[in-house]
């Protein structure tokens, strides 16, 4: 027997309700449960037993409080995951985007096929303005799949990303999962068409045997995660890996219909026809344009988005052009960083080290300048290694000292270059940072050269310790001092031999009975190329634990630069302490990025930069590259990267006097002719990379969109689906109502659960873990969006909220559910904020709709809910507006209702409900057209993609409550008219 339901009609199966869905055959029902997400959608077979169902009306006799309307009308709009506006998956993602990263979004919608460089600055929120896009399109089938490229670095926090936020499951795709995938395909399947949806390692996938099959297969939706190092100006020589990269995007790009999305804090890299040739991937007619016209600005800014902090800190209100501040939002980044320079001298020991060691290594260079270029190279880069590792640490330079350098085996001087470069420079855009902090080599002979670096090795390791080891001593001093602020740091090294010196040094032992010198209670843990992206992120995870919520308990986090790039930071720590100094500025301050951003609690976070006084380089390094770089991200307010050869030659420079005059001469230096041609191009041309991106910033400024655009869209989001401060009110509310143990703490509040039902603590225990559920732990609840494991934030999107706001619905719906019931589908309130009988009455719509995209129409249910308020008996109704309505859930009851009384009001109102719904229905209309043309209006600029759209209204609507306010006088009055036991 076949099926005659229609979509959007409610039936009765397997013992409980559904709702019938568009996906539906004659032979076959796909059904979702009335009240259920997607994750719960199930398919019946017609030998199955199904029948119509009709929503049962509230059961008079059930009334709640005051409170019942506003918990159930919030559970109810929390469970909906599929709202009935233009932003198809904005109600089933779990994160609550911020207004202004509702803009790139905005803009993506008014293109037929996507493409968009999201260029905002570093901790706004690049990744969730991406992800928003790609859940957008997916969910209206614009697009099938997802391909997200970046560093193998980056690919599990990506995959978390996409799977926390957005509800994204995608296959990663690295040198080491390869051949596991690979297992599962068959006979000529490509993995890519086999998992739709892939977080691909760039450095893997643009190798030419890898790339063909990828552009073959490549999904209709592309992220490209720091897309600057894809792409190199037209007057440098790019590197062979830059090159694939940027012969990859451009294949990629060639299919006139793939949605691309290019990523990157930073896309100018100092030079202009980088920026040409990334817009280029972006729109080919851009690397053209002319940018100072009308037309070309007008092109640019349908593409492009970028911005700094201070353009989004405040954002919707009266200065950005809006009548009030009704609906302004202020994005809590962190004011300022404190920089404070802190100088260390050399011990008697250590300074003698340091000036044999640069005594050989003038030697070797000297002499390797006499037997031909490669040997000169080969020599140059060990006395680089030597050097920056002897100013690093004991440990560090005892490694180099008895390591083989790696250009050593090089058989031409530019292979040298090539060999040496990467593990001794710092530059910006390098090809990837994994395994850039090993320590590098100095040994090129044997003999008698070998028998000196062993000596030297062995004083080094001699100098291990506070005593001798006086940069440990000083980081020591300024450790303390941070935490005693109650800070929380990461110290970043260039070595990992550095990384494992200091941990030995700072740790607690207690197997060995050692307290470290920072106190009993300081976790110390190091993180190192040497772990896995993965294991780097639960090293740092163990630390948070190992630390605990213990106010007196502190964390101390030693990196590498493997932590400098794209990892969030920002709940864990707040400090950070340059141990070493980084040779290009741009990568100090991705490291301050992994801390200074959106989520950071600490309005100011905290910047300490450890530099050698007698070295010989670091003051030198400090005062020429570190605080000029400072000072034009202050005036701009972004980071402007150094170029990178402009940077190697001043520290190249440096180097070189070192080596000829050695550290007592250096104040010689700032005044010798090579070291001021090189800081004078320097300065030249970095002013003028500022002043271009100044410039750049003003002219090319988000224009696209106004702000009244983004607020009305704001507006009608909230509207649907309920703001921060109503979800607050829900969950302190209902959990205080289901005997949760509530504390203040500030703006945020806690919770233990111990008291509440099984099954909700049982559903929370998933969530913020069952050890915090089975020890009573406190739950902090955070106003912030950006919370840690363990942590739930005040959205409707968190998963503690989504299980709090389920229970509430179940138990609202079910009149013989045990326990606590907060919220009730009937109620009768004696309250002075009416004049006359008023009843609310709260209504959920199903809307079907006709989506049509380039992949063809779609055909989709969706849900909404309304509070409808009127005065008078229902035949006669005089309906309020909307925010009457609204209101009416702030009433408090001046009295007590009698509750004969109340059941009896109740019964009459029910009975009379019939006659409003033909007001219901055309009001249902009403929401139809409106929601049909918030359609059309968001995709204003895609005429094609528009036609065919529909809304319509599933009737009849179901009153899942009903709520009756009565004035005091006359309800004392009636209730004092009907004697106990009579009729009313």
């Amino acid at each position: 027997m076949a099926f005659t339901f229609s979509a959007g009609s409610l039936v009765k199966a397997r013992g409980r309700e559904w709702v019938v869905l568009p996906e539906s055959e004659p032979d076959l029902l796909v059904l979702r449960p009335l009240g259920g997400s997607d994750d719960d959608i199930a398919a019946v077979f017609p030998f199955e037993p199904v029948e119509e169902a009709r929503f049962a009306p509230p059961e008079p006799s059930d009334l709640g409080d005051q409170r019942a309307a506003g918990l159930l009308r919030t559970a109810l709009r929390v469970g909906f995951r599929s709202g009935a506006g233009p932003f198809r998956s904005l109600a089933g993602i779990a994160v609550e985007p911020r207004a202004y990263q509702l803009v790139p979004l905005l803009m993506a919608l008014r293109q037929k096929t996507v493409r968009m460089l999201i260029s905002d600055d570093v901790g706004i929120g690049k990744t969730v303005e991406a992800g928003l896009i790609a859940s957008e399109l997916l969910a209206q089938g614009e697009a099938t799949g997802l391909a997200v490229l970046c560093s193998p670095a980056l690919a599990e926090q990506w995959q978390q990303e996409l799977r926390g936020k957005f509800g994204m499951d995608a296959e990663l795709v690295l040198a080491s999962t390869v051949s596991r995938l690979e297992r599962g395909l068959d006979l000529g399947q490509s993995l890519f068409d086999k998992y739709p949806n892939v977080i691909v390692s760039t450095d893997y996938i643009k190798s030419p045997r890898h790339r063909d099959d990828f552009v073959r297969h490549c999904p209709d939706l592309v992220i490209v995660d720091e897309a600057h190092t894809c792409v190199t100006a037209d007057d440098t020589s790019a590197s062979a890996q830059s090159q694939l990269r940027h012969e990859l995007l451009r294949r990629v790009a060639e299919d006139a219909d793939r949605h691309l999305l290019l990523v990157t804090a930073t896309p100018h890299s100092g030079k202009e026809s980088a920026f040409r040739n990334l817009l280029g991937l972006v729109k080919p007619e851009l690397a053209h344009v002319n940018l100072e016209s009308e037309a070309g600005r007008k092109l640019l800014a349908q593409h492009f988005v970028a911005r700094k902090r201070a353009d989004v800190r405040q954002y919707l209100t009266k200065e950005d052009g809006l009548a009030d501040d009704s609906l302004a939002e202020r994005t809590a980044f962190p004011s300022d960083r404190y920089f404070k320079d802190e100088t260390y001298k050399l011990s008697p020991e250590y300074r003698a080290l340091l000036d044999d060691a640069i005594a050989y290594a003038s030697e070797r260079v000297e002499e390797a300048g006499g037997r031909g270029r490669r040997e000169a190279r080969i020599a140059w880069w060990s006395a680089i290694a030597l050097l920056r590792s002897l100013v690093s640490s004991p440990r560090a330079a005892a490694q180099t000292l008895t390591t083989r350098s790696a250009a050593a085996i090089a058989a031409s001087a530019e292979e040298a270059d090539k060999l040496g470069a990467p593990l001794n420079s710092d530059a910006a855009d390098s090809d990837a940072m994994e395994g850039m902090d090993v320590a590098p080599g100095a040994e090129t002979d044997e003999g008698p050269v070998k028998s000196r670096l062993a000596e030297l090795a062995e004083l080094a390791e001699q100098l291990e310790g506070p005593e001798k080891d006086l940069k440990l001593k000083a980081l020591i001093k300024h450790l303390k001092a941070l935490l005693a602020d109650g800070y929380n740091p990461i110290v970043f090294c260039r070595y990992i031999p550095t990384a494992k010196y200091l941990a030995e040094q700072l740790e607690n032992d207690p197997e060995k009975k050692k307290r470290g010198p920072l106190g009993a209670k300081t976790v110390v843990k190091a993180v190192t190329g040497e772990l896995s992206p993965q294991q780097r992120i639960e090293r740092i995870e163990q630390l948070a634990t190992e630390a605990g919520e213990d106010a007196a308990a502190h964390r101390v986090l030693i990196a590498t630069d493997c932590l400098s790039e794209g990892v969030n930071l920002q709940h864990h720590f707040d400090a950070v302490v340059h141990y070493d100094l980084a040779w290009n500025p741009t990568r100090h301050d991705q490291r301050e990025g992994r801390v200074d951003r959106y989520g950071q609690r600490r309005d100011e976070v905290r910047v300490i930069t450890l530099y050698g006084d007698d070295n010989g380089i670091d003051g030198k390094v400090l005062e020429v590259l570190i605080k000029k770089h400072r000072q034009i991200k202050k005036d701009l307010g972004i980071s402007v990267s150094v170029p990178d050869e402009l940077s190697t030659g001043v520290t190249d420079a440096i180097v070189e006097w070192l080596l000829m005059r050695g550290r007592e001469d250096q104040d010689a230096l700032f005044s010798a002719d090579a070291f001021k041609v090189s800081k004078e191009k320097l300065e030249n041309d970095w002013n003028s990379a500022a002043e271009r991106e100044r410039t750049s910033r003003s002219r090319f400024a988000q224009r696209s969109i106004h702000p009244e655009e983004v607020a009305r869209e704001v507006a009608s989001i909230r509207q649907a689906l309920g703001g921060a401060g109503e979800i607050r009110t829900f969950v302190r509310e209902s959990l205080g109502a289901l005997n949760a143990v509530l504390r203040d703490r500030g703006d945020d509040f806690t919770a233990q659960v111990g008291g509440t039902p099984e099954g909700l603590r049982d559903a929370f225990a998933s969530t913020v873990g069952a050890e915090v559920i089975e020890k009573d732990r406190e739950i902090p609840f955070r106003g912030d969006p950006a919370v840690a494991r363990g942590e739930a934030a005040l959205v409707r999107t968190d998963p503690v909220v989504g299980a709090l706001a389920s229970h509430i619905l179940n138990a609202a719906l079910d009149t013989q559910a045990e326990g606590a019931r907060p919220a009730r589908r009937c109620g009768v309130i004696t309250t002075d904020a009416v004049s006359t009988r008023t009843t609310l009455l709260l209504v959920r719509y199903r809307f079907h709709l006709t989506l049509p995209s380039r992949n063809g129409e779609r055909q989709l249910v969706a849900e909404d809910a309304r509070l409808l308020a009127f005065e008078g008996a229902p035949r006669n109704a005089v309906w309020l507006p909307q925010d009457r309505a609204a209101e009416l859930l702030d009433a408090t009851a001046s009295d007590n209702t009698d509750p004969y009384f109340g059941e009896r009001t109740m019964t009459r109102i029910l009975d009379q409900l019939p006659d409003v719904n033909g007001y219901l229905e055309t009001y249902g209309d009403e929401l139809a057209a409106e929601l049909h043309a918030a359609h059309r209006r968001v995709r204003t600029a895609s005429g094609e993609i528009i036609r065919g759209l529909s809304v319509t209204a599933q009737k009849p609507a179901d009153i899942l409550g009903a709520y009756v306010y009565l004035p005091a006088a006359t309800s004392a009055a009636s209730a004092a008219a009907v004697p106990s036991g009579a009729s009313a």
